[in-house]
């Protein structure tokens, strides 16, 4: 279902617009008669990243940070 109200009801009804929208309602918020926003319910929260997932996993080699080259570095330079 979808239920369409004004700015000014939707501060006064914000409750009982969430519960519409918790129970599967769709709530579009407008001004003017004209819609601005829809008020929907938020999915599932993404999973959490672990941290370290990637050990193991990921070798650098042993020159990472070394100096890069004066000719790659005029090149980024646009030289």
């Amino acid at each position: 279902m979808h239920t369409q109200v004004n700015i000014h009801e939707a501060k006064t009804r914000l409750s009982q617009l969430i519960e519409q929208v918790e129970a599967g309602d769709e709530v579009v918020i407008a001004r003017a008669g004209s819609p601005v926003v829809r008020l929907v319910a938020v999915d599932a929260q993404p999973p959490r990243r672990v941290l370290g997932a990637l050990a193991g996993r990921v070798q650098l080699p042993p020159d990472f940070n070394a100096p890069l080259p004066e000719a790659l570095l005029d090149a980024f330079e646009g030289r």
